[in-house]
């Protein structure tokens, strides 16, 4: 096949690809790709290690399948216990309501008095906001738990689908037709692109909330500060860390807040540590990801200005794993 017959089939499978990775997002089926997506790779990464112990195509076979199982057990236990943390703590309204009036109550005292006003007084005053406005949302609220229900089963799907595929071996590219050939190298580029991404990523999260958990529950408790709603930040931090970049604007806001209903000094302390591990942070965040990627922050952070604009949340979500395969082809193609 001549060079500009290849040519043609690879930007045709460009093409395809392309169109099918926007309609995802409309067709809301990213939580189904992400999820697949995991899946397989985690089967793949583990499969290794334990295939030692069979031999052969059945062996193989054998050991892909109980990761598949595994793993999408595993992930789905995980998802529901967040999901139970999350009721845990509905269900506990007046618990919150006092956590939350705590921090109201002391962030009343070092505002100035003209913000004091936009504060709610009491836990009565909140729970009556909070009444007016479920009632005026009643029917989205409906719409939401059954989004909730849809999201959950569209994800389990997506588990294991990525579980069935990984137990495929996939063809040598240049034994299939020359589109198929061409599909092929562009979707191992994206699942390529989804690994150098959400796993250097959850990497990051993790460092960031283990620097974080040992400033709200070892530092300052040893001058005699208990922030209020400890755990909640702690899951919060490693919840938005494994967004690229927005996630620390995130977490670090939240602190802040939360830091400054105890005193300005407090908060200012809080905000300086965090900066302090942050600029840590950027050092390893370029070995994890941008030797991967070769991108810059400012360069995610603009995709996902982008596709935020243009899809929302899931935009947001998808653009650094978008962004991630974009570059790729582009340097595959030696464009930049």
């Amino acid at each position: 096949m001549s060079n500009s017959s290849r040519r043609t089939f690879c930007y045709a499978s460009l093409l395809i690809l392309g169109i099918a990775l926007i309609l995802v997002l409309p067709l809301k089926l990213l939580p189904s790709l992400l999820a697949g997506l995991l899946v397989f790779e985690l089967v793949n990464s583990l499969a290794p290690l334990l295939q030692r112990l069979f031999a052969g195509h059945l062996g193989r076979l054998l050991t892909v399948g109980l990761l598949g199982v595994m793993v999408v057990g595993v992930l789905t236990l995980a998802f529901a216990s967040a999901f139970s943390f999350a009721l845990l703590e509905l269900n506990n309204p007046g618990q919150m309501l006092g956590k939350l009036m705590g921090v109201v109550d002391r962030v009343r005292e070092q505002v100035p008095e003209g913000l004091v006003a936009y504060l709610p007084a009491n836990v009565d005053d909140v729970r009556l906001t909070l009444h007016d406005w479920l009632r005026r949302h009643v029917g989205e609220l409906q719409l939401l738990g059954k989004g909730a229900a849809h999201l959950f089963v569209t994800v389990l799907i997506g588990m294991i689908l990525g579980a069935v595929v990984a137990l495929q071996r996939l063809p040598d590219p240049q034994t299939l037709k020359p589109l198929a050939g061409e599909l092929l190298v562009r979707v191992t580029r994206f699942t390529a692109a989804f690994r150098n991404i959400v796993f250097a990523q959850f990497k990051i999260s993790l460092l960031n909330t283990a620097f974080t958990g040992v400033f709200l529950m070892g530092v300052l408790p040893l001058f005699g500060i208990h922030l209020p709603l400890t755990k909640t930040l702690i899951l919060l931090t490693f919840v938005v860390g494994l967004l690229p970049v927005i996630g620390n604007l995130i977490s670090n806001t939240a602190i802040f807040i939360v830091g400054f209903s105890l005193s300005l000094w407090v908060a200012l302390g809080a905000l300086a540590y965090l900066i302090l591990i942050h600029k840590v942070e950027y050092f390893l965040n370029a070995r994890i990801v941008g030797g991967q990627i070769n991108a810059k922050a400012w360069e995610l952070l603009l995709a996902m200005l982008v596709f935020e604009a243009a899809f929302g949340i899931a935009g947001l979500v998808a653009a650094p794993v978008y962004y991630a395969y974009l570059k790729s082809e582009m340097k595959a193609q030696d464009w930049v």
